[in-house]
């Protein structure tokens, strides 16, 4: 039979020192679980962000591409076909492409114009005037005369360079001809110009500022231009 002794000894609890212990373990256990659940919060949210400013920028690249693809557009482009006889032919009305320099304001920092015939009429009229802009972080696309819309959101993402380079390669088209140049033409017969557009575009999230994004993207233009002429 246990005494009153005995039993106080085996009901005596933690002392002070031994709580002290405890909670301070406890808190730091605690501790590396909130840190690491912050840190996989933080990698949720970051991974978030990438997603949706890449995201937002193939889009914008893509819409940029597409309404590139159709920069030059001629309904007539047959007319430019260089006879076989030596025939001069019609140069295309819409062929023109302009890279427009940063602006004084700096408020359009790099721009790129181009028409198409849109009406089918073969007649190049403002309203078939198109574009895309950099302008106060936000690349606006121009929808006819003086018209121009936002296609990027500056509520989530700044767009920091866009760059349109136009490149050309050409292809000698002298076969095609009855007669040959001759030896001491410098430059003879007619020519196939194939051009081609690359799109750079590199914006930030505002979340994040540290976070920056670059797509880029090619697109070949229709309707090849015919420089040139056979010998007469």
């Amino acid at each position: 039979m246990l005494g009153p002794l005995n039993i106080a000894a085996r009901q005596r609890g933690l002392s002070l020192v031994e709580l002290m212990i405890g909670l301070a373990i406890g808190l730091f256990i605690v501790a590396a679980a909130a840190t690491l659940l912050v840190a996989r919060l933080q990698e949720h949210r970051a991974s978030l962000l990438e997603a949706r400013l890449t995201q937002d920028l193939r889009a914008c690249v893509d819409l940029v591409t597409r309404d590139l693809r159709r920069a030059g557009y001629w309904g007539d482009a047959t007319a430019a076909i260089s006879a076989s006889d030596g025939a001069s032919s019609v140069a295309n009305p819409y062929a023109a492409l302009t890279v427009s320099t940063p602006s004084a304001a700096a408020s359009e920092v790099v721009g790129f114009r181009f028409s198409r015939d849109a009406t089918e009429n073969n007649l190049l009229d403002a309203n078939e005037q198109f574009g895309f802009r950099l302008r106060n972080g936000v690349i606006e696309m121009q929808l006819g005369s003086g018209s121009w819309q936002a296609m990027t959101d500056p509520a989530t993402m700044t767009v920091t360079a866009f760059g349109v380079v136009p490149a050309m390669q050409e292809i000698d088209l002298e076969g095609v001809c009855d007669k040959p140049c001759p030896a001491s033409a410098v430059a003879c017969g007619p020519k196939q110009q194939i051009r081609s557009l690359a799109v750079v575009i590199t914006a930030r999230a505002n979340a994040d500022p540290r976070l920056v994004r670059s797509v880029r993207d090619a697109v070949r233009l229709r309707n090849d231009a015919i420089v040139g002429r056979c010998p007469a």
